[in-house]
């Protein structure tokens, strides 16, 4: 039996990424003392990929402004992600950390490793400042991902651990009401 990745801690790694035009290193620790997004897609130079990392970087200053960091991860070298960054406009929008994982070991360490290909799965984890993964999200390759989905995501799980006893319902959003779970509400919602 599989055993759940929701409220584990991110496995070790160190990794090589681009980022605003420089070689940067990054490994688990960085993902520490801040919300993050750790986002996997399957390669550099492909079709849905730079829509869904367009999508991202047009989300990027909302995401900032409630402290999400995010982490684009595939198994690509940093080297590629340079050169796309280069000769793409929409990657050009890019200013978060792009992770290369040649190795594959982060993406084998979230799961999302397609071993007879060598890429990642469209993978989405939130990871709240203690390092626990609070949301995991696997798509199939030709199913792109929203940032404005993964927002409300972030929103909620932010609001669940600045609110203890309380949770958020189907579709929540931010000012709306939430639930305190009890034997009272039990078959009256």
């Amino acid at each position: 039996m599989t055993q759940s990745i929701i409220n584990t801690t991110v496995l070790p790694f160190k990794a090589t990424a681009f980022q605003n035009g420089e070689f940067i290193d990054v490994s688990d620790a960085d993902l520490k003392g801040k919300w993050s997004v750790v986002f996997f897609y399957p390669a550099d130079f492909t079709f849905v990929c730079p829509t869904e990392l367009g999508d991202m970087a047009d989300h990027y200053n909302q995401l900032k402004d409630m402290g999400v960091e995010i982490y684009s991860v595939s198994t690509d070298t940093h080297f590629t992600h340079k050169a796309w960054h280069d000769s793409s406009e929409t990657i050009k929008k890019i200013q978060f950390p792009m992770i290369g994982d040649p190795t594959g070991v982060i993406s084998r360490n979230f799961g999302v490793m397609i071993e007879e290909d060598g890429l990642a799965l469209r993978g989405t984890f939130v990871i709240n400042p203690e390092g626990e993964i609070k949301v995991a999200e696997i798509h199939d390759l030709g199913i792109g991902r929203s940032a404005k989905e993964l927002v409300r995501k972030i929103q909620a799980a932010q609001y669940v651990a600045e609110h203890d006893g309380e949770v958020c319902p189907a579709a929540w959003q931010p000012g709306e009401e939430t639930l305190a779970p009890s034997l009272d509400l039990v078959g009256k919602i």
